[in-house]
């Protein structure tokens, strides 16, 4: 996300740094660079100027001219606006004390809404609160299916009735009678009619939904991949129904960042959540602050954790140091953490998050860690269980049936088994070291084939240099086989 708003802006802040001492002058100049990423990454231009007035205003004190690093300083106020761009932080929902929260979707047609719907009732449960979804979109049917579909994925109970001879008023509070009757949901998700655009019918539907159930909650579900449209539509929503929150859909594949950036200057609502993924777990808490480090290339750490922590799990980690610590940790061992690491999502995405690798990433874009993970996978996949507990015992002809059944050739099971050799025994050595002692150590790891991410992956098979180089012995034979044509002519 946002990778073309991350590249123009950290080339605009990189020239600062290039200029050598830093004037007013210099600096009016480097900003105004940053401007027009803004503008070319969607943002409204409105609100494009006004934050480079304020940084402006910021950058160009006494207290940032005399610092030591004024580029750095300058990077710093950057990132501060972003955050107060898009912030500030925002609690998920406020919850009725008893009784059921209504929370009311609402949406233009291809936003993303009804995924969206399902998305949050998965979340809110996995949260303990008990949902409920209505489908109270009357004008598209397949958005009925589609939600009785979602709401068996995700567990949830749903509501819906047949859209001949029914209006989502109806529907709205039918579901929400419903709800009463099962007697152990907190929370009704309404997912309300979309439009291709705004007009006055599907507003005037809507108004009737918000005076009739006076839902606790009203979201709209934004397209971040529309941009300015996207703002737009937020605005006219946010008119006629007063929203108390946006979530930001299809935010993975948004490379300009425009609508993130402007709709809660532009509205003044907050963005609650954001879609990073189609899957029905890939919506997450919206931290302006974690988007402005993204935004900026300097990671997003604690995302990183959350997402780890929630695929962890504790005594596996517990058995796991253990395992380490004894000097038996095996390929087998290797490769379920490898699965674990990749139900957090895709390797790019997650790699973007740790400080400096983004950086990583853009200079090697053809590289795919995924694929890099999937093609260990298979080798490790390709061995017997005793190979995996003792690679040792792969010999030349074990690395033979290996390549066979991966599809790769013998020496990359050799790298790989030397790799993981390596990294088993800095592990072993890890164990029982201080964090200080740890952090350094896995900055030697990190270095190693197996543990970077680009590791293996461009490297042609080194043919063997024993004999000398192959050059000279080339010239070497064919000056022999000459010598040898020539006696054999003096013979004759």
């Amino acid at each position: 996300m946002f990778e073309g708003l991350t590249s123009n802006l950290k080339t605009a802040l990189s020239g600062l740094a290039r200029g050598g001492k830093l004037t007013e002058g210099n600096i009016r100049d480097g900003l105004r660079e940053v401007r027009q990423a803004l503008l070319e990454a969607d943002v409204n231009y409105e609100i494009a100027t006004s934050f480079i007035e304020r940084v402006t205003e910021q950058s160009v004190g006494e207290k940032v001219l005399k610092s030591i690093r004024p580029d750095e300083q300058i990077v710093g106020i950057v990132h501060q606006e972003l955050i107060n761009l898009m912030g500030p932080v925002e609690p998920g929902f406020a919850y009725r004390p008893s009784g059921i929260t209504v929370i009311m979707m609402c949406g233009l047609q291809g936003s993303g809404k009804t995924t969206t719907c399902g998305k949050l009732a998965r979340l809110l449960k996995e949260q303990g609160r008990k949902p409920m979804l209505v489908a109270a979109d009357l004008q598209r049917p397949a958005a009925i299916e589609q939600l009785k579909v979602i709401a068996g994925q995700v567990d949830v109970p749903v509501h819906a009735e047949a859209p001949d001879g029914n209006n989502a008023v109806k529907v709205c509070q039918n579901g929400l009678n419903q709800a009463k009757k099962l007697g152990n949901i907190d929370t009704v998700i309404l997912d309300t009619a979309g439009r291709l655009h705004v007009d006055a019918d599907l507003m005037k539907e809507l108004e009737q939904i918000e005076r009739k159930l006076q839902p606790d909650q009203v979201i709209f579900a934004c397209d971040a991949m529309t941009g300015q449209d996207a703002v737009n539509s937020a605005k006219a929503f946010n008119d006629a129904l007063e929203l108390d929150g946006v979530i930001l859909t299809k935010l993975d594949g948004d490379t300009r960042g425009g609508a993130a950036l402007s709709v809660k200057e532009v509205t003044g609502v907050p963005i609650k959540f954001i879609g990073v993924g189609e899957a029905l777990d890939r919506l997450e808490q919206f931290h302006p602050d974690r988007m402005a480090g993204r935004i900026l290339g300097m990671g997003d750490v604690v995302s990183l954790v959350e997402k780890a922590q929630e695929q962890f799990n504790e005594e596996e980690a517990a058995d796991l140091q253990n395992r380490m610590a004894s000097g038996k940790f095996s390929l087998n061992d290797f490769q379920k953490q490898m699965a674990t690491i990749r139900k957090m999502g895709p390797m790019r995405e997650i790699m973007k998050m740790i400080p400096g690798m983004g950086g990583l990433m853009d200079t090697n874009p053809d590289v795919d860690p995924g694929s890099e993970m999937k093609r260990i996978d298979a080798i490790i996949s390709s061995m017997t269980p005793a190979e995996r507990e003792d690679p040792g015992l792969i010999d030349h002809s074990r690395r033979r049936r290996i390549a066979l059944g991966s599809g790769s050739d013998p020496s990359d099971i050799s790298r790989l088994v030397k790799d993981f050799n390596n990294m088993a025994g800095m592990m072993q050595k890890m164990a029982g070291m201080g964090m200080r002692d740890k952090m350094k150590a896995m900055r030697e790891l990190s270095s190693g084939a197996m543990m970077d991410p680009m590791g293996g992956m461009n490297k042609k098979k080194e043919r063997s240099k024993r004999g000398g180089d192959p050059l000279k012995l080339r010239e070497k034979k064919k000056k022999d086989r000459k010598n040898k044509k020539k006696q054999r002519k003096k013979n004759r």
